[in-house]
């Protein structure tokens, strides 16, 4: 009897209500687990959705530029170095000072400089002197007195000729002795003899011992000169004068110091001209010419200088592989010093009305082509391959590949394979969500600091 009772309270506590609530549960909990799993299953199917930003390819003006850095040079300059050893006297001017080409800078010790250019230009003139008389007295009474001597000499020969024929003819006719005619006889040779030396003395003179002569003393005075000359740059030395047009901007010497030979004492430089010295590669260089336009940005001035190309190297730096360009301005500024650093942009090429696009919209594809990607009208992004012309930090031209208007994808295409479904965003539209969502954590921020003030405030206490 009793165990019948115990199943018949079983059975009744299964059949419950409350008994049957955990079963339904557990299929609700299984039916949600199941729609769920196959929903994940649909999302994964569906193609991914990227955001992008596009910007019409449109036609304008475009340059290449070439940008270098670039150091400040005088176009003349000149380190100014003694050729003596000697101290320094005076200095005639200070660093800053405007000079003028040969304007006297600074003196050395020179007496003893002096002295020699003194004895020097005595000797000159002396060996001038002994020139003059010379060509213009002493050579001239020679040959006047070589020619009365052989006028003499010739005289008494004939004379003797005279005498010997006549002594002769008496002697013939055995008037006159033997021994007086071979007295006649001996002095008819030596008035021959006497005759020929007279002569031949006459001849050389007249023909070389005068031209000898006279440059033997033309060889003196040129030797004195020389001498002289060389003194006389000997103490100009001592005088140190500017050879160009400029600035004193280097004195490192002062006025008793020890100037050594070869060794700087003063530097010019010519601040009217000056030039930007950059180095750039090969293939930079080649699209440079004498005169293509350029700006020079100097740090501290809000506008870049005007320029031109005044020089491309025609050679190679074996060192850098690259060539040297100068850049000159085209007016002085008084912001550029010598010696500092600017940027240089150099208008190598420039089109006009070509079609653009962004150059961060241009990319290179594994075998080394040119390609942007295009927003289709189907909502999926499209590559293609264009042909790149001039190009620059902003723009680049297109030469093929693109039309004008079409959509180019200008942030948000790095690396984005074809076809690719993509959303297209205004721009700035990231700008003003990241703008508000800051604002939001301002006034939230400002809220907390607001609660945290009035919780630390004490609580005034009520009159009792």
């Amino acid at each position: 009897m009793k165990r019948t009772k115990k199943r018949t309270e079983l059975k009744l506590r299964f059949a419950s209500p409350q008994n049957t609530a955990l079963p339904a549960a557990l299929i609700a909990a299984a039916s949600t687990f199941f729609l769920l799993a196959g929903c994940s299953k649909e999302e994964k199917e569906k193609d991914p959705v990227v955001t992008v930003q596009v910007t019409p390819a449109k036609r304008a003006t475009i340059s290449q530029a070439v940008s270098a850095e670039a150091v400040i040079y005088p176009l003349e300059q000149a380190t100014i170095a003694p050729k003596i050893t000697a101290p320094i006297t005076e200095f005639k001017v200070r660093r800053g000072d405007p000079v003028r080409k040969g304007q006297l800078l600074a003196t050395l010790e020179n007496k003893d400089l002096a002295g020699q250019a003194k004895a020097s230009q005595g000797s000159f003139e002396q060996a001038d002197a002994t020139y003059k008389t010379s060509v213009d007295a002493s050579i001239p009474q020679q040959v006047q007195k070589a020619q009365l001597d052989a006028d003499a000499a010739k005289a008494a020969f004939e004379a003797q000729q005279r005498v010997y024929n006549s002594r002769k003819e008496l002697f013939d006719q055995g008037a006159l002795p033997q021994r007086d005619l071979d007295s006649a006889a001996v002095a008819l040779a030596q008035a021959r003899g006497a005759n020929e030396v007279a002569q031949k003395q006459l001849v050389d003179l007249q023909r070389i011992g005068k031209d000898q002569a006279i440059r033997s003393a033309r060889g003196s005075r040129l030797s004195a000169e020389g001498q002289m000359l060389n003194a006389e740059a000997q103490l100009s030395y001592s005088q140190i004068r500017s050879p160009i047009d400029g600035v004193v901007t280097d004195r490192p010497l002062y006025a008793g110091d020890l100037a050594t030979a070869n060794q700087p004492i003063l530097t010019v430089m010519n601040l009217t001209r000056l030039i930007a010295k950059c180095h750039v590669a090969q293939a930079d260089a080649a699209m440079l010419k004498v005169g293509n336009p350029a700006e020079l940005s100097v740090p501290g001035l809000d506008e870049p200088i005007k320029g031109r190309v005044s020089l491309v190297s025609p050679a190679l730096d074996p060192g850098s592989t690259t060539i040297e360009v100068w850049v000159e301005a085209v007016k002085p500024n008084a912001a550029l010093k010598p010696g500092m650093t600017v940027e240089l942009s150099m208008t190598a090429k420039t089109v006009k009305d070509a079609l653009v696009v962004p150059t961060p919209a241009v990319f290179r594809n594994n075998e080394g082509a040119n390609y942007v990607v295009i927003a289709g009208s189907d909502g999926h992004a499209h590559l293609k391959t264009v042909q790149v012309g001039v190009h620059n930090a902003e723009f680049s031209q297109v030469a093929s590949g693109v039309n004008p208007g079409d959509p180019i994808i200008s942030s948000g295409g790095y690396a984005l394979p074809d076809n690719t479904q993509i959303k297209i965003e205004a721009p700035g539209a990231e700008e003003k969500d990241a703008g508000a969502k800051g604002d939001e954590d301002d006034k939230d921020a400002k809220d907390k600091k607001a609660d945290k003030t009035a919780e630390s405030k004490p609580a005034k206490k009520g009159k009792e």
